[in-house]
């Protein structure tokens, strides 16, 4: 059973809205999407872009919810009735941005970590939710829940017994991140790296690192940051948070250099294996997921767990149960005739150094003697103007990821479909709709697959299909 967060008159003081209904309810969660909200959740009525959350308010009490936080402007309907609690605000977004603030009020200030940076985020927030989960109550953002709807809503679901809080800030466009953090007010601050990732919205990389430094804004106590020794950006970050007031940093990677260093990394089968020296001691380690950039982002979380002062044998005892997410590299074993074919699914997103990451996890996974190796690549998005060189670049490694077969769709994946060996050849569509059929219908016993593409280039269909293909046989 859910613990109670808030009281209804809790948030009617927290906001200062009018309260409409049986004011006795208590709040166990929020929500800001009826399809997933639980009995005894705050629904915020929130505006979007797409949908306007006030046409779902009668959706949310029919599903349980304890209370409905609605513009004042909002007329509520005949079927909302008397018993329903509705609490009226001028501005729902900021009415989430004031419960999640009095959320964080109630735990120690010193206990919690935010995380942003190009690539690598949420691996990183998820490592480090397990290391902490194992040491205390922990409470984390959940996904990809980064944004300013999403850092100040994982706020409100925090609980009073919080002793340790872990969030993830992201952000496109510069001015985004600093009043996320202020929000957050975090003790301890990773930058896991900074890359040409949304490059559209920005006049250069210098520029994404500037923004990303804006993390530096919401330190308390003049903390600790967290800095990638690896990355070309990490003199810059260490004067953006000396400048800032941060009183510690800490480096970590493979450079001689880093107070958290990588000395040996092996990917066996479907885990990746550590050995890291955290200020001069040697720490070996299992990850439960095969890839490089796990054992990087794990160097992060042993910095933080460091400041932190957890044990931190403990802390990695929990490593070896993370697996990649769905869409972030989850593996799957598809029952085909005369065997089984490996899906590993990247569909979620991309960006040039995921990619590379990505192409080399698979270039060390051992597949059956007569199996190939084949990619599905989609369009990777928001690089502005190199974007055509960025896809064209991608070849060099592919070849060195001894692939057998290559399918590409989207306008920017044609430029490096014209540089592809003629016999890597797969198939290529101006769409992921073009490939559906066409993958499913190539893929044998004994194959790897990984499919991979930015989000807006909707890949998830062709893995939808693959999962498919067992209850297909089935039926047949």
């Amino acid at each position: 059973m859910k613990n109670q967060l808030w009281l209804v008159s809790d948030l009617q003081e927290i906001t200062g809205g009018k309260l409409s209904g049986d004011h006795a309810s208590q709040i166990f969660g929020f929500s800001i999407d009826t399809r997933t909200l639980q009995s005894g959740d705050c629904y915020f009525a929130i505006r979007g872009d797409r949908l306007d959350g006030h046409h779902f308010v009668e959706s949310a009490f029919l599903n349980g919810a304890s209370l409905a936080i609605v513009e004042e402007s909002w007329t509520s309907s005949s079927v909302v009735g008397p018993n329903c609690n509705v609490l009226s605000v001028p501005d729902v977004v900021h009415a989430m941005e004031n419960i999640g603030i009095a959320a964080r009020n109630r735990i120690s200030d010193n206990s919690v970590v935010a995380v942003t940076g190009s690539v690598g985020k949420t691996t990183t927030k998820d490592m480090l939710n397990m290391a902490l989960s194992a040491c205390g109550p922990t409470h984390a953002s959940v996904s990809s829940f980064n944004n300013h709807w999403g850092v100040p809503l994982t706020l409100a679901r925090m609980a009073r017994d919080t002793e340790f809080g872990v969030f993830e800030i992201g952000m496109n466009h510069p001015g985004e991140i600093e009043p996320l953090v202020k929000m957050v007010r975090p003790s301890i601050v990773i930058i896991t790296g900074i890359e040409a990732v949304h490059i559209e919205y920005f006049e250069d990389i210098e520029q994404i690192a500037e923004a990303k430094s804006e993390i530096f804004a919401g330190v308390v106590h003049s903390g600790t940051a967290i800095l990638n020794r690896d990355n070309t950006w990490y003199s810059y970050l260490f004067s953006k948070a000396t400048n800032a007031g941060v009183d510690r940093i800490i480096s970590f990677g493979s450079h001689s250099d880093a107070d958290v260093r990588l000395i040996d990394v092996r990917v066996v089968d479907d885990r990746t294996d550590v050995v890291a020296r955290v200020f001069g001691k040697n720490i070996s380690f299992s990850i439960g997921a095969p890839g490089y950039h796990f054992a990087q982002n794990s160097l992060a979380v042993l910095a933080a767990c460091h400041v932190l002062k957890i044990d931190l044998v403990h802390a990695v005892s929990a490593f070896p149960e993370l697996k990649a997410r769905r869409g972030r590299g989850a593996r799957e074993l598809l029952k085909l005739d005369g065997g089984t074919a490996v899906l590993i699914d990247e569909s979620y997103n991309a960006n040039p150094v995921s990619m590379r990451a990505a192409l080399a996890t698979l270039a060390l996974h051992k597949n059956s003697s007569n199996g190939r190796k084949i990619i599905v690549l989609g369009d990777m998005l928001e690089l502005g103007q190199r974007a055509k060189e960025q896809h064209e670049d991608l070849i060099e490694v592919i070849k060195t990821a001894d692939v057998d077969r290559v399918y590409l769709c989207g306008p920017m994946m044609e430029h490096l479909w014209h540089n592809i060996p003629q016999n890597l050849r797969g198939s290529y569509s101006k769409n992921s709709a073009g490939l559906v059929d066409v993958i499913a219908e190539t893929l044998l016993a004994g194959d790897v697959i990984m499919i991979k593409g930015s989000l807006g280039s909707n890949m998830k269909p062709i893995v939808d299909r693959l999962k498919k293909l067992p209850q297909e046989l089935d039926i047949l």
